[in-house]
């Protein structure tokens, strides 16, 4: 990118210490400012904004921000334990991003299970890099939600999971779509390129205040078993700047060479929703997805990324995809995941063609799995009590995978907890005489019966595919 233009935003002359739920007038101005800039110039770069982050009430709104009940960084400072004297805290942690003398330090490796049996590492950043980190996010997305495009739904303010889930299903069931590339990037989060990282950056950030302290968060290492690992590539996740991170990164690797694409290159319909770093891209034509999976390979492999072969394909999905499996003998049409959810090509009772989304199986099979853990610790615990706590597990299944045609998994997923509570209850007491009564009348007060919680994707949202 040339040297453009630069713009430099002001601190404000005031900073009235308010309720941080509401955001003081300073905090909303100075944000309105940036966005304002970053509008009106696409090329602009910005130099001043490192003493928006070390501004006590931007610190203050970040700390608020954060999770109460998150696990200590390496130093076992807790949330609750930073509040007793937050404003002192603060003021200490404000001079020392002011002066220069912030350190970052490394953060906490922990595993967590992955739903193919394996293990993602997650990292623990301590509480003060997760306040400056959350401080600098809340800067540059001021920037950076002007340039990221409409198809991109990971880790972005006001952008859930749901909206990537609808804009998918209205692409699919709208447009003229046969195609259907499911597409993984391996590792993505531990491959990302510093030195890539670093470039993009530039793009839009001249402020050395706030690519100094990039660098550190990037470099700052890994403490595993009590030895400290460093990387030359790769951002930890758990942090609260790897998100963006990690979009930014996709942005100029994936969004940009994808609309680029779409209006130059693509001979039929091209759609695409990513969230994070799972997309799934659409075609009209067989020949347009083998021809952009063997250039998007290649595209990769610039930016120090690969697909993940095993979870990448191009199947035939759409309007057409039944008629032509069944045509060639194949049964059923392919389906593919995204986001938890199975998508099947389906019809209404009238016989028009939509998307089915369905719980994935590995998925309720895994919960159902912790579930069986959670209630034998639980096994000697009031009845009423275990039951709160599976009614508030069900709720929150439905809350995420209560989307419409989703009944009959709701059902099975209600049954099955159902039936691994009578279990549990049996081995609990042995006297089974009256237990089916008992747990007939247990499970109609406590466990709530499935709903559907979100609207038909074409009521909700009309999505644009393009600026």
């Amino acid at each position: 990118m040339t040297n453009s233009k630069r713009a430099r935003i002001g601190k404000p002359t005031t900073q009235p210490r308010g309720n941080v739920c509401s955001q003081p007038p300073n905090l909303q101005n100075w944000r309105e400012r940036i966005r304002q800039a970053a509008q009106k110039g696409k090329e602009a770069k910005f130099t001043s904004l490192w003493h928006h982050v070390y501004d006590i009430e931007t610190l203050r709104e970040a700390y608020f921000g954060l999770k109460r009940k998150s696990a200590p960084g390496m130093d076992g400072e807790t949330w609750k334990h930073y509040g007793t004297n937050l404003e002192e805290n603060l003021q200490d942690l404000s001079g020392r991003l002011r002066r220069g003398a912030y350190k970052a330090k490394p953060v906490t490796r922990v595993y967590i299970p992955k739903g193919d049996g394996k293990e993602r590492p997650i990292g623990i950043p301590v509480l003060e890099d997760k306040i400056v980190q959350r401080a600098t996010v809340d800067v540059l997305n001021c920037i950076y939600e002007v340039d990221f495009r409409n198809f991109s739904y990971g880790f972005r303010p006001k952008r859930k999971p749901h909206q990537a889930l609808d804009a998918l299903a209205v692409a699919i069931n709208t447009r003229k779509v046969s195609w259907v590339l499911d597409a993984d990037i391996r590792g993505f989060f531990d491959a990302i390129s510093h030195e890539w990282m670093m470039k993009f950056m530039e793009h839009r950030i001249a402020d050395e205040r706030v690519l100094r302290h990039i660098k550190k968060w990037l470099n700052a290492g890994v403490l595993e078993d009590g030895v400290k690992h460093w990387a030359e590539k790769g951002t930890p996740q758990g942090g609260s700047i790897s998100p963006l991170l990690a979009n930014i990164y996709l942005h100029y690797v994936l969004d940009l060479w994808v609309s680029q694409r779409r209006k130059k290159q693509a001979s039929g319909e091209l759609i695409i929703v990513r969230f994070a770093d799972d997309f799934v891209v659409g075609f009209q034509y067989r020949k347009d997805g083998q021809r952009f999976m063997q250039e998007l390979k290649a595209r990769l492999q610039t930016f120090n990324l690969e697909l993940h072969e095993g979870k990448t394909r191009l199947i035939e999905f759409g309007r057409f995809a039944a008629e032509n499996a069944k045509k060639w003998g194949e049964g059923k049409p392919k389906t593919f995941d995204f986001l938890g959810f199975r998508h099947i090509c389906d019809r209404t009772a009238k016989g028009h063609f939509v998307v089915l989304r369905e719980t994935r199986p590995d998925r309720m099979q895994r919960k159902l799995k912790d579930i069986k853990l959670e209630l034998k610790r639980r096994m000697h615990l009031p009845t009423p009590e275990v039951g709160k706590w599976l009614g508030s597990v069900l709720r929150g299944h439905y809350q995420y995978f209560g989307v419409p045609r989703n009944n009959r998994r709701l059902s099975t997923f209600r049954h099955q907890v159902m039936r691994l509570w009578w279990r549990s209850m049996a081995r609990r007491s042995q006297r089974q005489r009256n237990l089916h009564e008992r747990m007939k009348r247990l499970t109609e007060r406590w466990l709530p019966q499935p709903r559907i919680c979100h609207p038909y994707p074409e009521e909700r949202l009309c999505v644009i595919y393009s600026r």
